[in-house]
This record gives structure tokens, sequence and C-alpha cells, in this order.
């Protein structure tokens, strides 16, 4: 007897594909789904890409292997304006988006959900590593930390809407090590089994994002100074676009000591640049807020915070939203804070929440 109906996004790589299998395996009955969302033209030569042609024939080809349907899902129009359109925003107004989350957000447990209610399924899955369970403490589901600690991706999943989360299979989720997905995957003849991880931007070919976003605002970049903290010119940028918080090369002016972007000042049009210590901050502000668990925040309350993917969770106090906004701090200074990342809380290994850096 079937567990139910599961429908999973098949992005065309490793650890997609392991966990259909799995859950066929589990008894469920499974369904698998590519969502195309970029036009093949612009990045059907990106080796992994999760967006190209190329992921929706190996996914059907894994579906195919493992003896379950496949659909393609036309998903081009909303990943244009709530993916795309936000990542070229974001840069215009010298912020760094993080389109992964927008994509999670909008695409993955969105409008993916809304199809397998379509489809009359009980639940969606991914090949995403974290967990969903019930919590008696909690008295609902939460999303945890994978037993992957170098692959967990709950950072890219705060911003979720919490009421999927009784819906959502994780199947890759007490797993520790890819390489133990990747030899599953040759033990089952799966031709994925040694495809490349999918790019970081996946619609932007060779990860160019420059040479993207000069396509895409069409004129160019007001040129301006570059400047220390106390005012102090030190030469010209080429545009805001073209520089990121904590860079240190092509920066082209000289000085003392190496120098690395503190702050990108678009009302002055300035590049502020400075020592690495001055990259080091205590606090950040946030906004645009979401929290998977009911937690009334009227106190100060102890975390772990990250402010990027790649980052370290750091011991912080989070105190109450006032006006649609957190302020955070850390108990040891961050390096370069960037506004735009987003910033994700932690209780033990339970996601709180989290919000875009201001």
């Amino acid at each position: 007897m079937s567990k139910g109906r599961v429908l999973i996004g098949m992005s065309g790589g490793v650890d997609s594909s392991v966990s259909a299998l799995l859950l066929k395996q589990a008894g469920y009955e499974v369904i698998g789904a590519t969502m195309r969302l970029w036009e093949e033209k612009e990045n059907i030569e990106i080796e992994g890409g999760c967006c190209c042609h190329q992921a929706a024939y190996d996914a059907k080809r894994v579906c195919d292997k493992i003896g379950i349907p496949h659909y393609i899902l036309d998903c081009r129009d909303v990943f244009e304006k709530k993916v795309v359109d936000d990542f070229v925003s974001c840069y215009k107004c010298a912020r760094t988006p993080n389109p992964c989350i927008e994509c999670n957000k909008h695409l993955k447990f969105d409008l993916f959900f809304q199809k397998a209610k379509e489809l009359n399924c009980d639940y969606v899955s991914t090949g995403h590593y974290a967990k969903v369970e019930f919590s008696e403490k909690y008295h609902g589901y939460v999303m945890k930390k994978s037993e992957a600690d170098k692959k967990d991706q709950t950072y890219f999943l705060y911003s979720i809407n919490k009421e999927v989360l009784p819906k959502l299979i994780f199947p890759l989720e007490h797993f520790k090590d890819k390489t133990e997905i990747r030899k599953i995957a040759e033990e089952n003849n799966l031709a994925v089994a040694q495809k490349p991880d999918s790019q970081e931007v996946c619609f932007i070919p060779d990860n160019n994002y420059v040479g993207f976003l000069e396509k895409r605002l069409q004129h160019p970049q007001k040129q301006g100074n570059i400047v220390l903290k106390d005012g102090t010119i030190l030469g010209q940028h080429k545009g805001l676009i073209y520089y990121t918080i904590g860079q240190r090369k092509g920066l082209g002016v000289a000085y003392k000591e190496p120098l690395y972007v503190l702050k990108l000042d678009t009302q002055k049009n300035e590049v502020i640049v400075g020592i690495e210590k001055e990259l080091y901050c205590n606090t950040l502000y946030a906004n645009e807020l979401n929290f998977l668990l009911d937690l009334n925040l009227t106190k100060a309350v102890e975390v772990k915070a990250k402010i990027r993917y790649r980052a370290k969770e750091a011991d912080a106090i989070l105190y109450p939203v006032k006006e649609g906004k957190v302020k955070v701090e850390f108990k040891e200074p961050q390096r370069a804070i960037t506004p735009g990342q987003s910033v994700v809380f932690y209780i033990n290994d339970i996601v709180l929440g989290g919000g875009k850096i201001l």
C-alpha cells in the first residue's frame, strides 16, 4: 500500500535523482517534475546547470530508469519576475542578492507546492540537505539542520512558508556525505552518478554576473570616487555594480596597506574602502523577515546566526521585531556583513527564521 503521492523536484542532478529513488523504495507513489526556469539559449552549455535543457533530459532519464512519470513545468515567467528581476534590482541598489533563496521561496516551495496540490499529491520533496520533523516542544513541524554539516542547506530554506513544512519530505536528511549519495546512484545505474554539482547562479553563463548585469541594465555605469572612511579620495571606480563588500582585488588604487571594500554608498556614488580590521562589525539590522517557529519575540533571544552560506554560525542576540526589522548583536565581530545577503537564525539545530541584511 502506498504511503502517499509525492511530487519531487528533479533538477537532473544526483541529489534529486537519488531522492526520487529513495522515495520509491520507501513505498511512496512518486512523480518527478523539472521546472523550466530559463531560456535554454542562455545557459545550455553550463555543465551541471539546473536551469538548462540538459537538466530536464537527465531528469527524464532517471525517472525512466526507476519507473516513475516525469513532467516539465514551464515556470519561466515567475522565475524571471521573482528571481532574475530581483537579482538585477538588488545590484542596481548596491545590494548583493542570493537568487537561490528567492527561487526556493517563490518557485520550489510555492509554485511547485501549488502544482502538487493540483496533482492531488500528499507531499512535495526535493534533494535538499535538511530535515523536517514534528516537535513536541514547539507543538508543530520544524526545520532542522541536515546531518551532513558541510552540505546543510537550511540557510537557503529559511524563507519558505511554514505552512508547507508538514507536507515536506527531504529524503537525504540522514546522509552525512555526498559520496554516499553518489555510491547509491552508481549501485542503481543512474546516469547522473558523477554529474558535477549545479552552478551557484544557474542562469548566468560561466558565473559572469557582471556581464549579465551589463546586458540587463543596458546603459553605462556611472563612475565615481573610491574613498577612505574620512573622505580621502584615492581614485575612481567604474560603477557600483563592479564591487562587493570585502572585495580586495581589482580596486586599482595604491595605499600603504591592503584595502578592502567596506561600503557602497549609492547616494554619493562612492566606493568606501579601508583596511581589513575595518571589515569587522558586531551589529546588523535585517528586514523581509520570515520565521518558521511561532516564537513571540517580545524580548531578546540568544541564537546562532549565519550571515552567508559559507560562514560559520556565530553566537548572537536577536532583539524583538520593531517596524518590520530586527537587530542582531554578535558576541564576536563578523567579517564583511553584506547588505542584500540573508542572515539566518538557529536555536540549537532548529531553524528559527531569517531576513535580509540592511
